[in-house]
């Protein structure tokens, strides 16, 4: 079944209005949910005294669920190279793209991919994305990675530094919970946490007033990684306004996932964010996330669950949790 890309659609150069699927309800256009401005997202530096920075990696994941890190250690031009070989993949031939396609209707959910239209009235987002997992070793399989020059060898680089930095997010969290340092880590699955890369591709766009990029959603994982480039886009929902997030050259991006807000039963929160698009230049981002093995069981953490702090979520493997969060099913 041929599959109609959005880069494609977009790059015609002759498309001044969008294809109704794009247009999403009133309540959802950027156009009818501006965000506020002069509210700015936290920046933490992973450089300061240790007490300090539990302290601020607490309180920006308990009161927004998400930060921007610095001072994180993984070299600019690493992550340089991460967005060439991504960009590079999305400049090439259609057909040679093709070859990477997935299939989610097949459960082949690694490679190109671009969101189906499912039923007559679905809205769908302006996007096409490249998705596949990174660890641990045991669950990759390269051959659905981009074949481009040097793409395996830099993510592959690139993941032992997204391993070191989700490794060390998880200390602190748990530092900031009073917790032994390696309790979310273990209870994540540990060495088994799956890592998975989503590289999201966001062309112009005719009318990014009546589109959007990513709906709004919170992420089914523990814990987001992502750097963007320079387009702005992300943003973030915090007491009832729109959020949006600057750009900050060398900055991470640290989304709080469900699992975390489940483990912490409710301490921490799990960010809902939405990804804009633009009306001149191509937005694109790459996002990381840190998710449980699909047959672990989490639920709120015994030591943070009491009388009066009683469990607010239901335990469950991740495998059911992702069933239900993608089929809209309650929790």
């Amino acid at each position: 079944m041929e599959v109609e890309r959005v880069q494609t659609l977009a790059s015609h150069g002759k498309l001044h209005e969008l294809p109704s699927h794009y247009i999403r309800p009133a309540h959802e256009r950027p156009e009818n949910s501006e965000a506020l401005e002069g509210v700015k997202v936290p920046v933490i530096s992973l450089s300061q005294p240790r007490e300090l920075l539990v302290k601020e990696i607490f309180e920006a994941s308990k009161e927004w669920g998400f930060f921007v890190i610095k001072d994180h250690g993984v070299s600019p031009d690493l992550i340089k190279k991460v967005q060439a070989v991504g960009v590079e993949f999305f400049d090439q031939p259609q057909e040679i793209k093709e070859k990477n396609s997935n299939d989610p209707s097949k459960g082949a959910f690694e490679g190109y991919g671009t969101k189906m239209i499912k039923q007559d009235d679905q809205k769908v987002e302006w996007v096409d994305y490249y998705f596949h997992l990174m660890a641990p070793p045991s669950k990759v399989n390269h051959d659905v990675w981009p074949q481009n020059t040097t793409y395996r060898e830099v993510t592959e680089e690139y993941n032992k530094e997204v391993l070191r930095l989700q490794d060390e997010i998880f200390r602190l969290l748990s530092e900031g919970l009073g917790l032994e340092k390696e309790t979310l880590r273990t209870h994540m699955g540990g060495d088994d946490i799956e890592v998975e890369m989503k590289i999201n591709m966001y062309p112009p766009c005719p009318q990014p007033e009546l589109a959007l990029g990513v709906e709004p959603h919170t992420g089914m994982s523990a814990l987001t990684v992502l750097v963007p480039n320079d387009v702005l886009g992300l943003q973030c929902w915090k007491d009832g306004n729109w959020i949006s997030v600057d750009y900050f050259p060398d900055g991470i991006y640290i989304h709080v996932g469900d699992q975390i807000e489940v483990l912490s039963n409710g301490m921490y929160k799990s960010i809902l964010h939405r990804s804009l698009v633009n009306k001149e230049k191509t937005r694109m981002s790459w996002a990381v996330f840190c998710v449980p093995p699909g047959q672990k069981t989490v639920g709120p953490l015994p030591e943070l669950v009491n009388e009066e702090n009683p469990a607010k979520y239901t335990a469950k493997t991740f495998d059911e949790y992702r069933y239900r969060k993608i089929n809209k099913l309650p929790q």
